[in-house]
Formats: structure tokens, C-alpha cells, sequence
């Protein structure tokens, strides 16, 4: 079986090539541009044609290709597949094949997904369950990758809303952190965000379990709706003592996160004391509060989070673990549509930094509107958050960022350089590893 990835270099799509590569399938794909993740990929033996997408990309003995959502419909190698007539799948379609054939876990909400399914899966592997897992970011206890194989009949699966992904999946125990608005350039409303995730629930069946935060106002409306089916959690119940004991990584937000895992760990049998050392075991995720070193005596962390909601999780977070000093956010926001939809909750987000800095805006192939490139910008969003007080400095590119920070960095400072673009590529250019 030969199975050809356009947009290969996804985090969502490469775990995906992955579990094809350990079922022995010959994998090759396409991808925009190389990155630490295309580099992996090839290091495994798949083949990857890089720059505009064309026809001569797709070998001949293609038995399946997999599409990531994000691909037009006139894209030139999903149309030379269909005109070959070899099938055709979206990422959501193969993986909710997937899901049928499975005891599938997914983890769901609008934040804390990859953390959650991280340390569900770990829980699992802790308690003898050997799953394989699909997640939006790297393990380090899975040897820094996405995807881990697992020989049971378990499938532990980060479950994406953006562009209703995650209605074509199938889970036995559906994990939901929260509800927030977000994607909104999929959904428009909070009100059709709720509707999607009513849909999602409803996809579990009676024999099935709804695990949910009951702290979320909006999620625990929703998820009331089906009965018996649901295990809630709380950061108020008794045993969100002994999480927060055995976790390492800082945040409440997090011990959130745990107790989501720990419910699915009781539900499938797995022992209180194991389920703890499973999440004593986590050592955070890539690019979730992740250290990346110290320049002119400062401690430089980088953040994935792009929503408001996150923003303001990590910053409290960094406030708690050290309290005593100064905290920078770096921030670049993710797309023109985002920024503009939640600009109220953006120019609150950052109230608990000291200092901020926003550079530009990284603009989404194929996700953007005129209007809203009309309509926000970093330079807006700096004089938003001037005019409430905050300390606040627009760099246009990496460099005026990078000369900004040595100028004013004092000793023991902490730095965290947020976003979801291509603000992780700023770590290097800073000299971090």
C-alpha cells in the first residue's frame, strides 16, 4: 500500500503518516516548505516533494491520498488523484476510519487539548493499556513525536473543531475541557461553536462516557444534556489535592488538564496510584511553557497558545511559578480572522504581563479576509494596550524583537515568546536551542 500526504508536514497529518509508516505502508507526500517535523519525516525513509503543489508529485503506485483540510478542492494533486481515480480521504476522514475500528479516546475543547491527550495517553500506557496515539504536538516521554503505536485495540486522539473535524469521529470516551469561542472563521458564533460540540457528544454511544469539566459555565450547559453518560471533573473535587502534588508542570489550568486524564484512567479500571505516576512522569509538552534557556542572566520559555484565554492561562501561570519577577510576553498574533473576532478578549489578554511585545500579525494562506487585514493589525492592538496602561513595544520583524529584548532585559527576567505562526523559528534566531 502506497499512501501520498498533501500538507504532509501538519502536526495532525505527520502523526497520521506515522501510524501508515508502522502498519508498513510506503508513505510519501508534499508539504510548502521544510521544518523540524518534514526532517523527521524523511530521516523514517518518506519521500517529500517541496514547494508548489503539482501532479508529477503524486507516484504512480499511489493506492490512497490524504488531504489535509486546509487544501482547495482545485488543488492540483487532489484533482490528478481523482482524475487517476485513486480514493481520496480529508485527514478528518482517515482518521475517523480510524476511530471506528478503535476503543476511541478523544480529547476535545477549545484549550488544553494536546496537554490532556498527552497525559491521558499516559496514563493509559502507565496502566497497561498500550494505546496508539495521535497528538498536536511532541511527547518527550514518547520519544519527542506525535504519534506512539500501541498494540491493544485503545486509540487516544486530540480531536480538532476546527472546520467540524471532529464530527467525523467515533469515540467510546469523548474528553471535553472547555467551550470558548474560537475557529470563528468555521463557526461565525459561540452559539454554533455550542451547536458543533452538542453534535460531538451526541456521537457517543449509550455504552459510551462523556468526560467533562463541570468549571466551564458553557460546556457544562451543554454536556447536562446527556444524562448518566457524563463523569464530570472539578479543580474542587477532593482528589485535585493529589494531582496537583504529583504534577510538575505549573498552572491550574493544567491540574484541569490531569484531572480530565485521571477520569479517563478510572473509567477504563487503572489504579489511583498508577494514574499518578503517569502524571508525575509528564514533563510538559512542545512548546507548552517549554524551557528553552537562559540569554543575559533572563529565562526564555515558548507558548503554542494564540487565544486570548490561553495567553492569559500561561502568563498566570509564569506568575505563579515566579512570582518575584518580571514577566515579558513576546507575542505574535495567529490571523488577521482571529485577532479581529476576539479583539475585545486581546486587549485584556495580557494584563498580567509586565512587558509586552507584539510583532506582526502571521497571515494564514488561505484562511484570511480582506476585511479583517483592514481592519487589525499588531500596531493597533500595541495602541489598544498602550491606552490601558501596559508597557507595551511593536517590533516589525525578529530582529527590532530580538535588539529590543538585550536592551532592556534585566537578570532573572522571564521571557515567554508566544504564538502559533512561525514565532518559533525566533528561539533560533535568538541563539536558544
Amino acid at each position: 500500500m502506497h499512501v501520498h500526504f498533501i500538507g504532509i508536514g501538519g502536526i495532525g497529518v505527520s502523526a497520521l503518516a506515522k501510524l501508515y509508516l508502522a502498519k508498513r505502508a510506503t508513505v510519501s507526500g508534499s508539504d510548502l516548505t521544510h521544518s523540524e517535523i518534514t526532517d523527521e519525516l524523511e530521516a523514517l525513509g518518506v519521500r517529500i516533494a517541496y514547494g508548489a503543489h503539482k501532479k508529477s508529485n503524486i507516484p504512480e503506485d499511489t493506492s490512497l491520498l490524504i488531504y489535509t483540510a486546509a487544501v482547495k478542492k482545485d488543488n492540483p494533486e487532489l484533482t490528478a488523484a481523482r482524475e487517476h481515480r485513486i480514493p481520496v480521504q480529508s485527514y478528518p476522514e482517515a482518521v475517523g476510519a480510524i476511530t471506528k475500528d478503535h476503543r476511541t479516546i478523544t480529547i476535545s475543547g477549545t484549550h488544553g487539548k494536546s496537554t490532556t491527550t498527552a497525559l491521558a495517553a499516559l496514563v493509559l500506557e502507565e496502566g497497561y493499556c498500550d494505546p496508539t496515539v495521535i497528538v498536536g504536538t511532541k511527547i518527550r516521554e514518547f520519544g519527542n513525536s506525535n504519534f506512539r503505536k500501541g498494540k491493544s485495540g485503545y486509540f487516544v486522539l486530540e480531536a480538532d473543531e476546527w472546520n467540524k473535524s471532529f464530527l467525523k469521529y467515533h469515540p467510546l470516551i469523548a474528553v471535553v475541557t472547555n467551550i470558548d469561542a474560537d475557529h470563528l472563521d468555521t463557526y461565525k458564533t459561540l452559539a454554533r461553536v455550542e451547536e458543533a460540540f452538542a453534535k460531538y457528544l451526541a456521537r457517543v454511544p449509550e455504552e459510551g462516557t462523556i468526560v467533562a469539566n463541570a468549571d466551564d459555565p458553557t460546556l457544562t450547559k451543554i454536556a447536562k444534556r446527556f444524562g448518566k453518560r457524563v463523569r464530570w471533573y472539578s479543580l474542587k473535587d477532593r482528589d485535585a489535592a493529589d494531582i496537583r502534588t504529583a504534577l510538575r508542570v505549573p498552572g491550574e489550568h493544567n491540574v484541569s488538564n490531569a484531572l480530565a486524564a485521571a477520569r479517563v484512567g478510572q473509567i477504563l479500571g487503572i489504579q489511583w496510584p498508577h494514574i499518578l505516576a503517569a502524571i508525575a512522569r509528564f514533563g510538559g509538552t512542545w512548546r507548552r511553557f517549554e524551557f528553552k534557556g537562559v540569554l543575559k542572566n533572563a529565562f526564555f520559555f515558548t507558548d503554542y497558545g494564540h487565544h486570548p484565554t490561553e495567553i492569559k492561562a500561561t502568563i498566570q501561570a509564569a506568575r505563579e511559578r515566579f512570582p518575584m519577577r518580571r514577566i515579558w510576553c513576546v507575542y505574535q498574533p495567529h490571523q488577521y480572522q482571529r485577532l479581529s473576532y476576539l479583539w475585545n478578549d486581546f486587549i485584556t489578554a495580557f494584563d498580567m504581563a509586565d512587558r509586552v511585545v507584539l510583532l506582526p500579525v502571521y497571515d494564514v494562506a488561505g484562511r484570511e479576509t480582506k476585511t479583517a487585514k483592514e481592519k487589525v493589525n499588531s500596531e493597533k492592538l500595541a495602541h489598544e494596550l498602550l491606552q490601558r496602561g501596559k508597557d507595551v513595544s511593536h517590533a516589525d520583524s525578529f530582529e527590532a524583537a530580538r535588539d529590543l529584548l538585550f536592551e532592556e532585559l534585566r537578570p532573572s527576567d522571564v521571557v515567554l515568546i508566544m504564538g502559533a505562526g512561525d514565532i518559533y523559528e525566533f528561539n533560533a534566531f535568538l541563539g536558544l536551542a
